[in-house]
């Protein structure tokens, strides 16, 4: 009875998801066949974000493109790509996931910073600063609780181990971890000097 129950309740959040995002897909840039998007979630700027087909976005994520003068795509994930849940993507100007890309719970990924030098005023009203487009490229794993900062490109195939920070470029079929992420070898098996 228990199973049937479960396989029950598993079949209905199926369904209501993949609804949910046959629905609200049409109020995004482009929204590929078999992608779901999973509830609860939080989106703004739908309108400039681009999901390919096949995509996973998990329970409590937040998709984000900043208001701004600029109406293209700014926010892209590639075909394939399957990011775990409660993940946060922000794009200001462009955050792009390539193809078949693996994100694991809790990542954050943003191409811009808050500015904060202002000690007599609130962090949230000081704006944005830092603007740069973000890369993660085609194959690419980040684990979780990985930060990547503004300006940064991830390599194809490159893996980025959990609780980094990313500061600067990873290289392609490279491993980095740590804070901030030092590349600690390449997936050939040599190890970096």
């Amino acid at each position: 009875m228990g199973s049937a129950v479960l396989a029950a309740y598993r079949l209905g959040v199926r369904a209501r998801d993949k609804a949910f995002s046959v629905v609200a897909g049409r109020a995004f840039a482009a929204f590929g066949s078999r992608s779901v998007i999973q509830l609860p979630v939080r989106l703004s700027g739908e309108s400039r974000i681009r999901v390919g087909a096949g995509v996973f976005v998990g329970a409590g994520s937040w998709l984000q493109v900043l208001e701004g003068p600029d109406t293209g795509v700014a926010l892209e994930i590639g075909d394939g790509t399957s990011i775990a849940g409660d993940c946060v993507l922000s794009a200001a100007v462009g955050v792009r996931l390539g193809r078949r890309v693996l994100l694991a719970r809790n990542v954050y990924v943003s191409d811009h910073s808050h500015r904060f030098e202002d000690a007599r005023r609130a962090v949230l009203d000081q704006g944005v600063d830092r603007i740069g487009a973000v890369v993660v490229d085609d194959g690419a794993w980040l684990g979780q609780n990985v930060v990547v900062c503004p300006g940064v490109r991830i390599g194809r195939g490159a893996v980025v181990g959990a609780n980094s920070v990313v500061l600067d470029d990873v290289p392609d079929h490279a491993v980095a971890v740590g804070a901030p992420a030092r590349v600690v070898r390449t997936l050939d098996g040599e190890p970096v000097a």
